[in-house]
């Protein structure tokens, strides 16, 4: 990109080790739970592979005990599984030297390119933004503005362009990103937007009320992110900054689809129990998750999983599988590592999480109002007619009432001298 020579990543050889005997062994599916534990502890034996001690622990602590009559059937869908992460790897370097015609397919999207034309409906029949609004949500921290940068530079072309969204040097120091920040993807285009938001906080009820006046109200460029927990200070410094009122004028924008972004390392610390702050991290993260505001339908949020640089492949693959068993998702179709790399295996990742988030925005869009749908379709001289017909309707009365009070009716009871002269 960007008329440089970027050579495809490779596997080290301990990582290939790892794939290619992890779950290759010939008779590795055939064996029973018994002699697979003893398989995967001969090998952590071994020492040629830390990752086999790692996956040995993992594979002992979740799932059903040996005395339960699901261990067997459990422990082999759960290989299965990681067999298939593991080979996604493999086909993205394949699948890499196609790169840009897969990013060709993201970049000539439009809001309702994937609408399924399903049960008779067509494309007229949807409620059709003018663009498709992805948020991103995720712990503070996680990578979620690094993430904004990665993906903007895959689409411009250029690894050297500026980062457009400001990155925390030091997470732990306040919350990095405060305000709603909308991005358009490719710059200056109108097809889709993503959101960065403000890291969650640590109590679980505080996000949801956040995220649900998002999914429900919908989000604004520039709006701030205040939470009851924040201090007088930090509230009254983001609600009365004169330069950040202009989000008011900010028309808001339905979120489409939700993309979750997770810590890689932050798992694997709570995998191997390294401390309380991780697993209650990954409670929230969990909690949140699941949270019904966050789905459409029957489709919940994608999940991108940052910072895999900093580990092994064996690992990104524990920490995937991992996170799929928690959250109820499939790590390999659902479940996208993206680590801090410039590469093309990197960059066919990004764009199969953009086209995973796009198709199921789309498949999601709401019909439009039956009623209003019906307003639209009935002539315009028609609408006119019935208007001529009330305003004649409304003269008549009008008239009607006024010559009333002008000529009062008279009394019916009249006295007749004539009659009465004659009687006397």
């Amino acid at each position: 990109m960007g008329g440089e020579t970027i050579i495809p990543p490779t596997f080290t050889s301990e990582e290939e080790y790892s794939v290619d005997q992890d779950f290759s062994h010939p008779s590795l599916s055939s064996l029973n739970p018994t002699l697979l534990r003893d398989y995967l502890r001969m090998k952590a034996e071994d020492g040629k592979n830390e990752s086999d001690r790692l996956f040995l622990e993992e594979f002992d602590k979740m799932g059903p005990q040996s005395s339960s009559p699901d261990f067997e059937a459990y422990h082999k869908r759960r290989q299965k599984v990681y067999k298939e992460v593991l080979q996604s790897y493999d086909q993205l370097r394949v699948r890499s030297m196609s790169l840009n015609e897969a990013k060709y397919k993201v970049l000539s999207y439009f809001p309702g390119i994937w609408i399924e034309n399903v049960g008779g409906k067509k494309f007229s029949d949807y409620d059709v933004p003018k663009t498709t609004s992805l948020l991103l949500i995720g712990p503070k921290g996680c990578g979620k503005s690094s993430l904004v940068n990665k993906i903007s530079r895959v689409f411009e072309d250029d690894n050297f362009a500026p980062e457009r969204a400001q990155i925390s040097y030091n997470p732990s120091v306040g919350d990095g990103t405060y305000y709603l920040q909308g991005y358009m993807i490719p710059r200056g285009s109108a097809s889709f937007c993503l959101y960065d938001s403000r890291g969650l906080a640590d109590g679980t009820s505080e996000n949801i009320n956040v995220i649900q006046n998002w999914m429900n109200n919908g989000v604004r460029h520039g709006e701030p992110v205040i939470r009851k927990s924040d201090d007088s200070s930090l509230r009254r410094r983001m609600k009365f900054k004169p330069r950040e009122l202009g989000w008011k004028f900010c028309r808001p924008q339905m979120v489409n689809f939700v993309i979750f972004v997770v810590d890689a390392v932050s798992v694997l610390k709570s995998i191997e129990g390294h401390g309380v702050e991780d697993l209650l991290c990954l409670q929230m993260i969990n909690e949140v998750f699941k949270h019904p505001c966050l789905s459409f339908k029957d489709d919940k949020p994608v999940v991108v999983i940052t910072h895999g640089d900093l580990l092994s492949i064996a690992d990104c693959v524990r920490a995937r599988v991992y996170l799929g068993e928690l959250l109820g998702i499939p790590p390999a179709k659902q479940i996208f590592d993206i680590p801090e790399n410039h590469d093309p295996v990197t960059e066919l990742t990004i764009v199969d999480m953009l086209r995973y988030s796009l198709e199921h925005a789309d498949r999601n869009l709401p019909y439009k109002n039956w009623v209003m749908e019906n307003v639209r379709k009935v002539p315009l001289f028609s609408w006119l007619c019935v208007l001529a017909m009330l305003l004649g309707f409304a003269s008549g009365m009008a008239c009607m009432r006024y010559l009333h009070m002008r000529h009062p009716r008279k009394s019916e009871f009249k006295i007749v001298w004539h009659t009465i002269r004659h009687i006397w």
